[in-house]
Parts: structure tokens; C-alpha cells; sequence
């Protein structure tokens, strides 16, 4: 026989393990074991290992995962990554099906019905067939580059197959966990004495946020695509279910239990079949998803603030169980509230076993009449969050005696009070040990000022040992009062140092979040660092000036003034400006201020001078807007090189087209 050469084998072998990785997750057809598939991937790293000039990005055995990084790059969506709606009942989806009727003028649409997979949304921007980026969800504008990470998964293909691969196209889908390998990961992790995960889900979030993607690629995700954000290039779909069909022609893993359903009673059945065949799933499903499926239907529905109309999110029926209170404690959050919690005899729920339920507050609590020794039904709001959803009065024991909310803080023994009208209980002692271990948490958290390696148990070491006694004070930490801690060690304390040094430039937004204002999440903290660009002037805002703003209301701007209006607060804040902290956005402009203010842009096609986040960051800090869509309100559209849809779009509604020269002149103020 003659021998086959390398390069040649090398091609086989490739083509042969793309072949066998299509048929098992993308058309769930397998026509190899594991134990031959392996056999391949091992002849091939072998052949590789010989002849090293063969070796590709796109190679099967590329899929070990890279050298760490430092941190996760953020990456803004082209077209926002928007969360659904969400349906509980028949009765919510007859309404959202009403809804949508009604917008389209009486005529029922047909409706793609797929199952939810209880994973983590992802974009993945391929380009002239190759898979170039990988991005989570994030806030649904701005994600975080996972694309080393995604490369290791591999039901995702890194270079698209089929006679017509558009020049571009974005899609997007969900990273999961199967059953199997998640059972495996706890396994190993049980028998390494590490902390097991309590759920798939959250499982695939960590793996796929890890700064190392070699250990990504040792946990075995999959991932289902769902929809198309982008597609530029020929053979562009029409109706989500082409839309599938034609992710399947590319190579990509879409999820083969799904229908194309015309009225209530068709979508009804299709509901009623999966919720209880849903268990006999290789993963985890929490619902059904609706779409309609015409995507001229779907622009024509548009979208609120927060949902596109065109789609519902419909929950199954979260399962119940039954336990025995063993205890009921009180928690102290990082505003002081008192939290009342059941501690009840561990029970298995929704794939993870659970052991505790929060009963949110006094009146939640005094409503169920909860007692230590009662037997109550529990459930996971979302088959996520247990919850108390009743007490089995007929099994209460004789002289179980009603709980009370103590009268002094359990953390700090303070009077605790209940304002008028308020339901909280809450403890006056802003020095409170446990409002501070919780404040802490809050301001190093990701989404806040990202500290890394200030985890619960650490946080609680420093708070025990006086280390520190505020948010403040995390920046008076040094390495050698760190670094003799159990647990510690010099590089240790100095990662923590140096990421508390770093994270004093976050900007406007994040430190807003972070100092923990009533009121003030995520979305509102930028609106506020945006409007007013540093603290000074928002502490001087009156509660007139703060509703005058979008997305203000009256109690968010009443907590905004009474923030500001204690001196306690007023005095951490020159303690963290004399740290060092910045209190201004990075580049942010307020509202309405620069040489774009007031106006919408459109960006379609390459731009020669700057990507397209680029410009978009530029726009913004010209105080423009960037939209995903044109409309007669849009400004003008940006094309480069290889423009899509959009610039036939404006062309049709008479929306100005700009180049690159154009834009430039605009940001200068020369336009």
C-alpha cells in the first residue's frame, strides 16, 4: 500500500473530525464513539506534533485553549443583545398573542416555537466564514469578549461550511452545560475537596468567563444558535424558520425541537407536549420560546425599552417540593435591612439541592405565618431563586410558636427601626459589621468597581481582623499587612493591591453603582454619569434637576438627594477622592453636550479608518447616539465597504448617507 503523505492525512483527518462533530451536535446523528473520535483528534496531534508546518488556527486541536489573560476585553454589540418578556401562564400568552394581532391588523402570524435552553447568551460574529469574535450578553449593549473561550467548544464550528456562506453574519445562541458533563465537572471537583456548582447554568457562565481557556476547554460545553442579528451577503433569510434551517446548512448547532405553529391552540399543544418531556432532555430547558416568525413581521412589531414585542418567553410551571423549617435567621444587607431567611432540611429542586429560601421581609413573612418546625412547599422562581410559596398548616407541630423580628441588629446589637409607611426593618448603625462586609461585596463586584480576588471569605477576613471598616479603607491595604494572613501570601496581596490600584480609574458610572445608592442600579448610574459627567455636579443637583432627566423618576431622585444629604456619605467621598479615585466618566459627555448632540447615526459596512465600535464609542462621546436600525428619526447612515441593508433602507426613507470624511467633519464640528 502507499503510504498516504502528511499532508494529505492531515486534510483527511481534519475533514473526517469536522464531519463527525456536525453529524453528533448539529444534526445529532453520531456515526462514531467517543473512543474513535478521540482515536482521530490523538492521530492528528501526533501528525501535528511531527510535522508542525501543518498546523492551522482553525485545526480541530486548536481547541485546547491559549495562553491566560489578564482580563475579559469588553466588546459593544452591533445590534443590542435584548432580553424577552417572560410568560408564566396560558393566560400570558393568549394576551402577548393578542398583542401582536392587534399590531398586525388581525391577521395571525405563524410562530416558531423553541425550546429555552437554561444556558448563557452569546454573539458570534463570523467573517468571510471564519469566527472572528465571541461576545456574552453583558448588559445587552456591551458584552465581554469570550472568543478564545468559544473556540475550545466544539459544537461551535470555528470556519462555516455550505455552498453559500454569507460575507458576514452574526448570530446568536446559548453556551449550556450538558447534563453528563456537568455530573462529571461535580464529580472531579467533589473528589479535588473544591466547592461543587450548584446548577448547569451557572456552571456555563463561570467556564465560559474564565481568564484561562485551556481550563474552558476541559469542561465540555455545547451551545445552540437561535437567531441571525446580521447577515450580509446573499441568501438572507426571511422568517426565523429559514433562519434556522439556514444556520444548519452553515454547520451550527440549532436545537432540532422545534415547530412552526399558526393560532393558540397550536402553540398550546406544543407548550403542553414539552413540559413534562422536557426531563427526558440531555440538558436543561426552562421553557419554550415564541417568535414570530416573518422578520418583516418582527420590524413591523418593533420593541419596548427592554423587549422585543415579538417575542414571549414562556416559563414551565417551576416544580415544587416539600421540607421541614429547621430554623429561621436574620440577614443584615448592605443598606442595613433586616432579611429573614428559612433554614430548612436540604431538598432536592429543579436539578440542585437546596437548604435555604429568604422570606424577603416581616410582612412576607408574617402573611405565610412561617414557623420553625412547619412543613412548607418550595419552589425556584424561574428554576432559579427557591422561594416559600406556602405553609402545610395541617402538618404545623403542636407549640410551634410564631417568629418575630428581633428588636436589636443580630450583627452589631443596635436598635433597629421601621420607618413610617416603609416595610423594611433596618438597623441605624452605619458602622454595622455586617452592612459593611456587605457594602464591600457590593463595591468590588464585577459590575461595579471589578476587584478581583476579594471573594465572601476574604472580605470577611479583612472586615474580622479591623483591616478595614468601610469602602474606603480598601485603599489604605497594603501587601505586607496582607501578606502574613492564613490564606494569603505575598503575590496574593499584591494581585488584590494592584487590582484596588486599578480599579480607581473605572470611571463616573461604576463608582456610582457601587457606592451602593438606593435606587441606583446598572443602567440608572450611567444615565446619571452621562448627564451630569462627575459627582461634584451631582451632588448639587436638586431633585427638579434629577427628573428632568430620562428614565428619572421621583423616588430615584429622592434617593439621590438623601445620599448626598448625609454627611457620612459626603465624608466617604473625600476619603475615596483622596485615594485617588476618579470621579468623572472616562470620556463621557454629559447628555445633550459636543458637536453631535441631539443626533442618531447608523453604522453599515467596513470603515477604513476605524472599527465600527470605534466609531460608535466617538459618536457617543460627541454626544451622538448610535442605533442598530434606520428610521426617519436617524441622522444619517455611516457606510464603508460592503454595505448591508441598512443602506438600501435609508435610501428608500431619504436618510442621509455619509462616509468616513463626513463623519470626521462632524466630530470636529465642521459639519
Amino acid at each position: 500500500m502507499v503510504p498516504v503523505p502528511p499532508r494529505q492525512r492531515h486534510a483527511d483527518l481534519v475533514a473526517e473530525i469536522r464531519r463527525a462533530g456536525e453529524l453528533y451536535y448539529v444534526h445529532d446523528r453520531p456515526e462514531l464513539t467517543d473512543a474513535e473520535y478521540d482515536a482521530m483528534v490523538r492521530e492528528l496531534i501526533a501528525l501535528e506534533e511531527e510535522h508542525p508546518e501543518l498546523v492551522t488556527p482553525d485545526s480541530p486541536t486548536q481547541r485546547v485553549g491559549g495562553t491566560p489573560v489578564t482580563e475579559l476585553p469588553e466588546v459593544r454589540h452591533e445590534v443590542p443583545l435584548l432580553s424577552l418578556e417572560n410568560g408564566y401562564s396560558p393566560e400570558d400568552v393568549d394576551a402577548w398573542l393578542q398583542r401582536v394581532v392587534e399590531r398586525l391588523d388581525g391577521r395571525v402570524p405563524d410562530v416558531v416555537c423553541e425550546l429555552k435552553i437554561d444556558g448563557l447568551s452569546v454573539s458570534l460574529v463570523y467573517e468571510e466564514g471564519q469566527l472572528v469574535r465571541a461576545a456574552t450578553r453583558g448588559d445587552g449593549a456591551t458584552g465581554e469578549d469570550v472568543t478564545p473561550n468559544v473556540r475550545t467548544i466544539r459544537a461551535l464550528p470555528v470556519e462555516l461550511t455550505g455552498p453559500r456562506v454569507p460575507r458576514l453574519v452574526e448570530v446568536r445562541g446559548e453556551v449550556y452545560f450538558p447534563e453528563k458533563a456537568f455530573e462529571a465537572l461535580n464529580r472531579s471537583r467533589e473528589e479535588a475537596g473544591e466547592p461543587l456548582f450548584a446548577n448547569p447554568r451557572n456552571a456555563a457562565a463561570g467556564s465560559l468567563r474564565l481568564l484561562d481557556s485551556r481550563i474552558t476547554a476541559q469542561r465540555r460545553l455545547s451551545a445552540f444558535l437561535y437567531s441571525v442579528a446580521r447577515w450580509e451577503g446573499p441568501g438572507a433569510p426571511a422568517t426565523q424558520s429559514d433562519a434556522l434551517a439556514a444556520l444548519e446548512r452553515l454547520g451550527l448547532p440549532v436545537n432540532p425541537h422545534r415547530a412552526l405553529a399558526r393560532g393558540r391552540e397550536a402553540i398550546g399543544a406544543f407548550l403542553e407536549e414539552w413540559r413534562e418531556k422536557r426531563r427526558t432532555l440531555p440538558f436543561e430547558t426552562d421553557g419554550v420560546v415564541l417568535k414570530v416568525d416573518r422578520l418583516e413581521d418582527q420590524a413591523r412589531l418593533g420593541q419596548t425599552a427592554k423587549f422585543p414585542r415579538w417575542a414571549l418567553a414562556y416559563k414551565f410551571p417551576p416544580e415544587e417540593a416539600t421540607t421541614r423549617v429547621t430554623a429561621i435567621v436574620v440577614q443584615v444587607g448592605r443598606t442595613g435591612v433586616l432579611t429573614p431567611v428559612a433554614e430548612f432540611e436540604p431538598v432536592l429542586l429543579a436539578g440542585s439541592t437546596v437548604r435555604r429560601a429568604t422570606l424577603h421581609n416581616y410582612e412576607d413573612l408574617a402573611r405565610k405565618d412561617v414557623r420553625v418546625g412547619d412543613t412548607v412547599a418550595v419552589e425556584k422562581g424561574g428554576d432559579v431563586i427557591p422561594k416559600v410559596t406556602r405553609v402545610l398548616l395541617d402538618r404545623r407541630p403542636d407549640g410551634a410558636a410564631a417568629f418575630e423580628m428581633p428588636a436589636a441588629c443580630p450583627a452589631c446589637g443596635e436598635r433597629v427601626v421601621r420607618e413610617d409607611g416603609a416595610v423594611a426593618v433596618r438597623c441605624v448603625n452605619p458602622s454595622c459589621p455586617a452592612q459593611v462586609r456587605e457594602a464591600i461585596r457590593h463595591f468590588v463586584s464585577r459590575k461595579a468597581m471589578d476587584v478581583e480576588g476579594l471573594g465572601d471569605e476574604r472580605i470577611d477576613q479583612l472586615v474580622t481582623e479591623g483591616l478595614v471598616d468601610g469602602i474606603a479603607s480598601l485603599y489604605s491595604l497594603e501587601v505586607e499587612r496582607l501578606a502574613p494572613l492564613a490564606r494569603w501570601g505575598e503575590k496574593s496581596a499584591a494581585n488584590v493591591v494592584g487590582q484596588l490600584a486599578k480599579s480607581k480609574e473605572q470611571g463616573l458610572s461604576r463608582l456610582l453603582f457601587g457606592i451602593g445608592i438606593r435606587e441606583v442600579g446598572e443602567k440608572t448610574a450611567r444615565t446619571l454619569a452621562r448627564r451630569f459627567g462627575s459627582v461634584e455636579e451631582l451632588a448639587k443637583a436638586s431633585e427638579e434637576d434629577l427628573t428632568a432627566v430620562s428614565e428619572i423618576g421621583p423616588e430615584t431622585a429622592r434617593a439621590v438627594r438623601e445620599w448626598f444629604g448625609r454627611q457620612a456619605n459626603r465624608k466617604l467621598l473625600a476619603q475615596l477622592r483622596g485615594a485617588g479615585v476618579r470621579m468623572t466618566g472616562r470620556d463621557e459627555k454629559p447628555a445633550g453636550e459636543g458637536p453631535l448632540a441631539g443626533k442618531v447615526f447608523v453604522l453599515t459596512g467596513t470603515l477604513a479608518g476605524r472599527t465600527r465600535d470605534e466609531a460608535a464609542a466617538q459618536i457617543e462621546g460627541a454626544g451622538g447616539k448610535v442605533t442598530s436600525s434606520v428610521s426617519k428619526k436617524t441622522t444619517a447612515v455611516i457606510a464603508g465597504e460592503d454595505p448591508g441593508s441598512k443602506l438600501e433602507k435609508a435610501r428608500a426613507l431619504g436618510v442621509p448617507v455619509w462616509d468616513e470624511e463626513q463623519l470626521e467633519a462632524a466630530l470636529e464640528g465642521r459639519a
